[in-house]
């Protein structure tokens, strides 16, 4: 065992039997749980993907969308508030190529949403577990943000943007 808790969103694919249909994964409410809590989310209510893979000899693409209901703290009032994410998909996955812990790899632009595994099975769980995570904007703001903004002392009347508050530090000259 590698020491690295189990991934809560596992969903294991065999390169030597690539379906030829749309595979669609969908968390249960126990991993979406355990998906918020990884993610520090207030709740993921739903997460599902729709996946089409191509073989292209021991690489194996994964092409789709992923779809998720969160929620999620507003970054300025800490305010709960829902987001929707959709986003393409576009995953790559290579077999593990090995490499000497002192050996300095440079990666090309068309390898860097590589995805490497070992053996013969990869995880498109994971994957799109860590695509979701990558969509998070983390400093999401709830429609009410200004309000608070303004309500708090952060923004003035007729101040807006973050550099406001810079320019009210500017001394006239």
């Amino acid at each position: 065992m590698n020491g690295l808790p189990a991934p809560e969103f596992s969903r294991l694919a065999d390169e030597r039997h690539i379906p030829e249909a749309v595979v669609v994964l969908i968390a249960s409410p126990e991993e979406c749980t355990a998906l918020a809590r990884r993610f520090a989310l207030v709740r993921i209510d739903t997460l599902q993907a729709e996946l089409a893979l191509h073989r292209e000899g021991r690489t194996i693409l994964a092409s789709g969308r992923l779809d998720a209901a969160i929620v999620q703290s507003c970054a300025v009032s800490g305010e709960d508030f829902p987001v929707r994410i959709a986003e393409p998909l576009a995953l790559r996955f290579v077999t593990a190529q090995p490499h000497r812990p002192d050996e300095e790899v440079e990666l090309a632009a068309d390898e860097l949403d590589e995805i490497e595994y070992e053996g013969t099975q990869f995880d498109l769980g994971e994957a799109v577990a860590q695509s979701l995570a990558l969509a998070i904007d983390p400093f999401a703001v709830a429609p009410g943000a200004a309000q608070f903004r303004k309500k708090a002392g952060l923004i003035g009347a007729g101040q807006a943007g973050p550099f406001a508050a810079l320019a009210a530090l500017k001394t006239p000259e």
